[in-house]
Formats: C-alpha cells, structure tokens, sequence
C-alpha cells in the first residue's frame, strides 16, 4: 500500500489542491471547507500543520507534508479496493454479526516523522453518527509499526460499553448563504487522561475500533513514519446514517456493501 500511496502522491498536482490543513477539532480549520466537504467520492488530501507556512508553502516535500488522504480510496483505487474487500476483512465483519456491513469512508494517514500532530481524545461517533448509535466500527490497519514513540493510538479501556447518546458533533450547517458549512454542536465532553492506554502493534496488524470508543494519539517526535490506513463500516441492517453528517453519500458514491464487491 505504501507503493500505492506514493503514487499517488507523486501523481497529486499541488496547484490543483488547496493546502488544507488537517486538525481533529478546529473549527476555523473546518468552517466552510468545501474541499473537505466533498470529498467523500474522492482522492484528497490534507496537509500537516507544521507543514505549512504563513503564506501558504509548504515547508518540507510534499510526500512528507501530508497528514492524511482521504475518503474515497476504497473504491477510486485499486490497491486500496482490494486490500478492503478481501476476505480476511469481510471474516472479522461476520464474526462480529453485522449482517449488511456498507463501507462509509477510508483514510490513508501519514503520522509524519518530527511533525506529524497529535489527535485529541474522541469517539468516531462524533463525526459518523448512526443511530443506534453503537452501529459503527472501524479498522485500522498499521502499515508502519506503531510504537509509543511515533504515536501509537490509546484507548480508555470499556468506554464503549457507554452507549449514552452524546450531544457533541460535527455536523452539515446546511447553510446555502455563505456562511460555515461545517461546525461542532454540543458540549465537548472530557475525559479522565491517566486512564488511556498505548497500544503498539507491529506493522500489518489491525485494531477494530467501536464507534463509541474514545481514543487519541500523540503527536510523532520520532525521526520514523507511521503510516496507517483505516475505514469505517456500518451496519446498514436497521441503522439510520444522519442527514447531519459530514459524510453523505452522492450521485457517483453510494456506500459499498463489505460483503458483495
């Protein structure tokens, strides 16, 4: 996958792509970003902050510069199509019990040596809200080895079993007269820190994350990459996906069924 992305990268024509920098929660960073907005029937990307100057350079080569590309690789690429829909993923959907798992986004995330930022504790249902709520895991596949140093994730171990609807999201404003088009609503919640724990794995190794799970990441010190890909698949069986979402589907993106590509 690191061939592929390369590519990718290399084939990616800055003066065609704003540098849209990438932060978990800021909202000025998100308020009225279009090109974050619709992206989801798309190859994007999302640029670090130490990446980018004041005047809107780039600091370092572009191949170093990314935070993240994202959210329509599992099905605009071909590496990326197959390494979704293999057969050992669709097994770990099935031993789970989802019965019509649809693959709503993925992300190839670089975790740059030196500057690649950290992200805030959070829980995915923030941002991908289904309802029932719990109806939403992740994957997330280490390309790199995920080490302490270069920030691997953490978790709060059983924070899932909380299936309390929280009112913090991000969410469509729906607005059509100019104004931000992306913004939190709600109270953010916090969250007791000396209760997460690291959790390194070695490179190709896979962590399923629950949708209500809360996790973060630090930021990479380290002089080494930490490359990841990772999606989101719900359960369509029952399940409402929120008109509210970022993330909806479009004319050429209808979420792809996990078990029938």
């Amino acid at each position: 996958m690191k061939g592929a992305i390369g590519k990718i990268v290399e084939d990616m024509n800055l003066a065609e792509h704003p540098k849209s920098v990438f932060s978990t929660y800021d909202e000025d960073k998100h308020a009225a970003d279009s090109y974050f907005l619709n992206s989801s029937d798309k190859i994007r990307f999302f640029f670090e902050e130490g990446a980018v100057d004041k005047d809107g350079e780039l600091t370092v080569p572009k191949d170093k510069a990314l935070n993240k590309i994202g959210h329509g690789l599992h099905f605009l690429d071909p590496t990326f199509k197959k390494m979704t829909f293999n057969s050992k993923i669709q097994k770990i959907f099935e031993g789970i019990g989802y019965q019509e798992p649809e693959v709503v986004q993925s992300m190839y995330i670089f975790k740059q040596p030196k500057i690649g930022g950290a992200v805030t504790d959070h829980v995915d249902s923030t941002f991908l809200r289904v309802n029932p709520i719990d109806h939403l895991t992740g994957v997330w596949i280490a390309i790199d080895e995920a080490s302490v140093e270069n920030g691997c994730l953490s978790f709060i171990p059983g924070s899932h079993k909380d299936t309390s609807t929280s009112d913090y999201r991000f969410v469509r404003t729906h607005d059509t007269t100019g104004g931000p088009l992306l913004k939190f609503i709600g109270t953010r919640p916090t969250y007791d820190q000396s209760k997460f724990q690291h959790v390194p794995i070695s490179k190709g190794s896979l962590i399923l994350i629950h949708g209500l799970v809360v996790h973060k990441s630090e930021a990479n010190t380290s002089d080494k990459s930490r490359h990841a890909y990772t999606i989101h698949v719900m359960e369509k069986q029952n399940t409402e996906w929120s008109k509210d979402n970022w993330l909806q589907e479009t004319e050429q993106y209808k979420f792809p069924n996990l078990y029938k590509q």
